[in-house]
């Protein structure tokens, strides 16, 4: 839009984004319609409404009652959410050692450094 207003037709995919944004950046459970305010895009109660509740059946936030609402928190932080998406790809294969062997064979230099790096730690830490 040109005239300086946000757009409220926005992907989905972005939408949760920001939606998971603004629960990292708040601290502490926030309600649908604190979301709403603080994403500032002009959407419907209900549209924040209905991400929070999908997001919480996916076990992405989990929820309090908040009068005679909810207020959601995310129960990890994004690196936390991005390994457990990780742990569950590999865990529904039943050729685990193969998904390893191909994701290990896609790492750059730097990651591959950074890998080893932390088996080291957990072994040293066992």
């Amino acid at each position: 839009m040109s005239d300086g207003t946000k757009d409220a037709r926005r992907p989905h995919g972005e939408l949760v984004a920001d939606v998971l944004a603004t629960l990292w950046a708040a601290g502490g459970p926030l309600t649908a319609q604190q979301v709403n305010d603080a994403l500032g895009l002009g959407l419907a109660r209900t549209t924040v409404a209905t991400i929070l509740g999908r997001l919480h059946e996916k076990g992405t936030l989990v929820r309090t009652r908040a009068g005679r609402g909810f207020a959601y928190a995310p129960v990890a932080d994004a690196p936390g959410l991005a390994a457990g998406r990780m742990h569950r790809e590999l865990e529904s294969e039943p050729r685990r050692d193969l998904v390893l062997k191909r994701f290990v064979s896609s790492l750059s230099e730097h990651d591959e450094d950074v890998l080893r790096s932390l088996l080291r730690e957990s072994e040293e830490g066992a």
